[in-house]
């Protein structure tokens, strides 16, 4: 079974014909929201928001691993995560999407494996390819289906948030390599790795990173709804693409 993960500006997926919901409890505590099951296109698929229905969960304080332990539990075996970032790469500018590659963690401070404790032994990951080479070239090939523009590749930096950076960071970012920033990327591609799941995401530009073109002397907020509006309902088309081409 498909899961998607929402992040900000796809707190609900409008070609879902939903058949139930149900409150998943895991041994690391809740999950972002109730799963919400149903059909697109004939296939299975079940839906968290990750900053909850009202979107009232800061990305340093969702509960990654309750997310994907109660993903797993009720059958999922791929998710595809949908996530806002800020376009670094001057040919990332709003209302890209982009299906990233690698991953660089900033974060800090968050529980970022499900090993842990005196009874579990240590348990390493090979994360050389954070996410999913098979589910990332069927992402593609649904968004080439549609017609829908979306870039293969590129570096998603995960910052801890919930503020948004600075221009000397953004900098510090690019020189590290980074394309596109966002702050929810880790430890969520972790733990779907240590939880055996198929991940990959499509990162959906909101807005030029700090210093960078229309955010160089600051980010225009206002701008941002309206973007992700427009993105989300794009992202939604591949989506139902991918559903049923049925890979």
């Amino acid at each position: 079974m498909l899961a998607i993960i929402g992040g900000s500006g796809l707190t609900q997926l409008s070609s879902l014909e939903v058949t139930r919901r149900e409150i998943v409890r895991t041994p690391y505590g809740e999950p972002s929201g109730a799963l919400t099951f149903g059909r697109i296109a004939a296939k299975d698929v079940v839906f968290l928001a990750r900053h909850g229905y009202g979107h009232t969960i800061p990305p340093h304080e969702v509960n990654y691993r309750a997310n994907i332990a109660a993903l797993r539990d009720v059958g999922a075996t791929r998710v595809v995560s949908v996530a806002s970032v800020g376009g670094i790469r001057k040919d990332l500018g709003p209302g890209s999407l982009l299906v990233p590659q690698q991953i660089i963690d900033y974060t800090w401070g968050r529980k970022m494996t499900f090993h842990e404790g005196a009874d579990s032994p240590v348990t390493h990951i090979d994360f050389t390819s954070p996410y999913d080479a098979k589910l990332r070239t069927v992402l593609l090939e649904a968004a080439t289906a549609t017609g829908e523009p979306i870039v293969d590749g590129g570096v998603y930096a995960a910052m801890q948030g919930p503020r948004l950076e600075s221009a000397a960071e953004i900098n510090r970012l690019e020189r590290d390599g980074a394309d596109v920033v966002g702050m929810t990327g880790m430890p969520e591609a972790a733990l779907a790795r240590e939880a055996g799941l198929a991940y990959a995401a499509i990162a959906v530009v909101a807005n030029f990173a700090a210093g960078r073109g229309e955010s160089s002397h600051g980010i225009a907020f206002a701008r941002i709804e309206a973007t992700l509006q427009a993105a989300m309902g794009r992202v939604r088309l591949v989506l139902i693409k991918l559903c049923e081409t049925g890979t």
